[in-house]
């Protein structure tokens, strides 16, 4: 195949050509919808051809998707070629690779810990979930860290131990990751691209998290697995690889919900639907494999709770999958096979306020606390910056510029300055959204809510969640309230939920979801600000 070359992959010309029903297709988008599951994207596969696509509007087949822990399969890949070139093996240890974190004061589990405890999870380092990644210290955070248990002993969920895994391919081959993985895998699977993945500071990819896949790169990647590492005939995947790493290779009994307990093995969660696995990212991102239907399943979300999204979709696969048959033409069926589109501010009478704002700044006052537990309000929603290097910074300066049926909006965060149109005739806008070494094509739509309230929308397309703001005007002074999808009231009960994964004592644990279950108020506060006359751009 050339190389970069962009390939599609095959498809049919109807779901039911392959096998795939779409009255329960339709079926299992109901079931999302009233789950209220947000769902960006939807492809089915089955032998071999795309059997069903969807997008909601926005969203788009060529648009990159953040991946979240869906990237700890893509670096088991790069993982199954290092070792089937012998750069190391399973049994290869970290010290080895990085003798210069070796402690003064003999450490035997460290001594120990080797390539096979990092990819199963069971290497017994606990770094801290939410270690502030804009430190640049991420090595230094997973050998500074506790020692929760000896490696190989239990498993623990830590996403720092596919990180280290990038890191010492890295050290070893003088590639990052994306390098190592472009001719090897994104090119034999026709990409057409070397996909973003998110870096520390000294340019390592961060392995267990921070890739960014379009939909059909992730069902290539998944079609990759299914059929033994073998893309368009040609054997990609090493097989033996592509065989062991599927597998369950040791016990994930940490978490409670049945589909996070049938067994890990390199990368891959094993699905309570025999014959059946998983890559899973955060925010509901999977890529599922169905053995005995030769099946595929892709799905892009910004679901938190994934359980609520898994458990849509085991009630409804493998049962999706029936006998090769005719076109259902039902036109009550075809209409419940569109994802709905993402929600927009509306159309709404426009306020005399925009002339005394006019190209004016509202000058917004930094909230302290915020900015000293690391967690101001910038544009971008909050989940956004998970586990990013990038530094999340306040919003201070905000300028309106009106027009028929649009604002430009342009606002300051510290040192970064974006400026978006934003519809007010309730479609969205188009434009870009930038952050350190993050870009995103931003979808904007603004409204008043009434004549001394204007509300912005913000969603930034390659990530999840969205950025919902409201701007009160009170003569000179304005009070800016934040809010967004998920809210903080919905981000502190999904933290909530795991508290007693990380706290033994029940009277700590009641009394820490008391706390998280009064911190939205914390997270998301009014700030307070000024209009004043603006200098020139």
């Amino acid at each position: 195949m050339e190389k970069n070359k962009k390939t599609n992959l095959e498809r049919a010309e109807y779901p039911e050509q392959v096998g795939v029903s779409s009255a329960r297709i339709a079926d299992f988008i109901d079931d999302l919808n009233r789950c209220g599951v947000e769902t960006h994207s939807l492809m089915l596969l089955r032998n071999g051809k795309v059997a069903y696509e969807c997008w909601a509007e926005p969203f788009g087949p060529d648009i990159p998707h953040t991946m979240y822990s869906v990237s700890k399969s893509v670096t088991a890949t790069a993982l199954g070629f290092a070792i089937d070139e012998g750069v190391l093996t399973l049994e290869t240890r970290v010290l080895d690779v990085f003798p210069e974190f070796t402690p003064p004061k003999r450490d035997e589990y460290l001594e120990r810990l080797n390539v096979w405890h990092l990819i199963t999870m069971t290497a017994g380092k606990d770094v801290l979930t939410l270690s502030d990644k804009t430190k640049n210290r991420w090595m230094e955070d997973f050998f500074e860290a506790k020692w929760a248990f000896e490696p190989g002993t239990f498993w623990r969920y830590i996403s720092e131990n596919t990180f280290m895994l990038s890191a010492m391919i890295q050290r070893l081959t003088g590639q990052t990751l994306s390098e190592f993985l472009t001719p090897r895998f994104y090119e034999p699977l026709g990409f057409g691209r070397v996909p973003f993945w998110e870096k520390d500071g000294y340019g390592i990819d961060a392995g267990g998290w921070g890739i960014f896949l379009t939909t059909e790169e992730l069902m290539k990647m998944t079609l990759c697995w299914l059929q033994g590492g073998v893309f368009d005939g040609k054997q990609v995947i090493p097989a033996d690889w592509a065989r062991e790493a599927v597998k369950k290779q040791v016990e994930n009994l940490q978490y409670r919900e049945l589909a996070s307990t049938i067994g890990y093995g390199y990368g891959f969660w094993r699905n309570p639907v025999p014959g059946s696995y998983r890559a899973d990212g955060l925010f509901s991102q999977f890529g599922m494999v169905f053995e005995k239907e030769n099946a595929c399943f892709v799905m892009t979300a910004s679901e938190i709770f994934e359980e609520k999204a898994r458990d849509c979709v085991w009630r409804h696969f493998p049962g999706i999958f029936t006998e090769n048959g005719e076109r259902n033409t039902d036109p009550e069926v075809q209409s419940r096979l569109r994802l709905k589109a993402m929600p927009n501010l509306p159309a709404a009478p426009r306020s005399r306020f925009e002339k005394q704002i006019e190209n004016k700044v509202l000058n917004i006052h930094k909230n302290l606390v915020l900015n000293q537990i690391g967690m101001p309000v910038g544009m971008l929603a909050t989940p956004a910056l998970l586990m990013s290097p990038e530094k999340r910074t306040s919003i201070e300066e905000v300028r309106f510029r009106f027009r028929e049926n649009e604002c430009e909006m342009t606002w300051r965060e510290n040192i970064y300055k974006n400026t978006i149109t934003c519809g007010m005739d309730g479609k969205p806008r188009f434009g870009e959204l930038r952050i350190g070494q993050l870009r995103f094509l931003a979808a904007a739509t603004a409204s008043w809510e009434n004549e001394k309230t204007l509300c912005v929308w913000v969603r930034a397309l390659e990530t999840v969640g969205e950025r919902r703001v409201k701007f009160v005007l009170e003569g000179e002074k304005v009070t800016m309230i934040p809010g967004g999808y998920p809210d903080g009231r919905t981000t502190m009960e999904y933290i909530s939920g795991f508290v007693p994964y990380f706290v033994s004592d029940y009277r700590l644990v009641k009394a820490t979801r008391a706390a998280l279950a009064k911190a939205d108020r914390v997270v998301e506060p009014k700030h307070h600000g000024k209009v004043r006359r603006a200098g020139p751009r």
